[in-house]
């Protein structure tokens, strides 16, 4: 019985059946024909070597079959994936952002969700994108694999058919919180994705420059906003605050003030964290000084 969650899902596990069968009927019956040659021509039966002369019809044979089991996989596993590249003119679109270490699934006009939520029975296009290196976007019930990749727009389609809850994953390991990379397809009926997307509220930029430009390049996959510990030390509370930092290889207590967030972009070994690695890149060339002024005033605000 196949769990039909999506169009995709009886082709790939055809395929995948028909490619496990023969593995296993090949890997059964070379070992079988093993144990049966290390038995019958045991040297205490065959004390004297045989000399074994061509067999036309074996090697015709050996070489046919396995010919055309090697066609057969091809053939299922070029129709299961060769459909997966036509996407259907009616497709809804929705933008895939695959980043360090989280999805965010963009529904256009400022509507942006943590979680892919679809209408059942409806084709749906996600196209792919990475802003910093190669994830890949998985849903194990749909069937469904693609890469995001840096600097290329990749896609998947698909027909959600069947209501609930399935998870996302990201297969392509892309650093420390890889296996964090993590989100849910929810499929609802029409009426209510209607409602859902009727609620999902439009992310406004008013006073949040510098958060939008600490997304685009990636800063919040190291450094939290609510003051959890991730690979960087968090940005709550950050303007104003004490730090102990080594410097030059001696530690030293500073203020996060303007000159300290500034060479921190720039300069990112100059002045560690205690505790933290020395692990991020320097900005300098990348982000622009009147960008870095929108990334402190967000910092100065109350709006974290």
């Amino acid at each position: 019985m196949f769990n039909e969650a999506s169009n995709f899902v009886h082709g790939v596990d055809k395929a995948f059946a028909i490619i496990f069968g023969i593995s296993i009927f090949f890997l059964v019956g070379i070992t079988v024909t093993m144990i049966a040659f290390v038995v019958r021509y045991r040297k205490s039966k065959n004390p004297k070597p045989t000399q074994i002369k061509e067999n036309p019809l074996v090697e015709l044979s050996w070489i046919v079959i396995p010919l055309i089991l090697v066609l057969v996989m091809f053939y299922y596993g070029y129709v299961s994936f060769a459909v997966t590249r036509k996407v259907p003119k009616d497709a809804m679109v929705v933008t895939v952002v695959g980043k360090m270490w989280s999805w965010e699934f963009d529904y256009g006009n400022g509507k942006i969700a943590t979680d892919l939520v679809l209408p059942i029975n409806k084709p749906v296009k996600l196209n792919l994108v990475s802003p910093d290196v190669v994830h890949s976007l998985f849903i194990p019930s749909f069937r469904v694999k693609e890469d995001c990749v840096p600097g290329k727009v990749n896609y998947m389609w698909f027909i959600p058919q069947m209501e609930g809850q399935f998870e996302i994953l990201c297969t392509e390991y892309c650093g420390l919180r890889h296996s964090y990379m993590e989100a849910k397809a929810i499929v609802k009926t029409q009426a209510e994705y209607d409602k859902w997307f009727a609620n999902l509220k439009v992310e406004k930029n008013e006073g949040k420059e510098g958060l939008t430009i600490m997304k685009a390049n990636n800063c919040l996959g190291c450094h939290s906003m609510d003051g959890a510990k991730l690979v960087g030390p968090t940005f709550k509370k950050l303007f104003g605050s004490k730090r102990m930092v080594v410097s030059s290889g001696s530690e030293k207590q500073i203020t996060a003030d303007e000159d300290y967030i500034k060479k921190s972009i720039l300069e990112p070994e100059a002045d560690v964290v205690k505790g933290y690695p020395a692990a991020m890149r320097s900005y300098k060339g990348v982000i622009k000084d009147s960008d870095i002024k929108k990334i402190i005033d967000y910092l100065k605000s109350d709006k974290q």
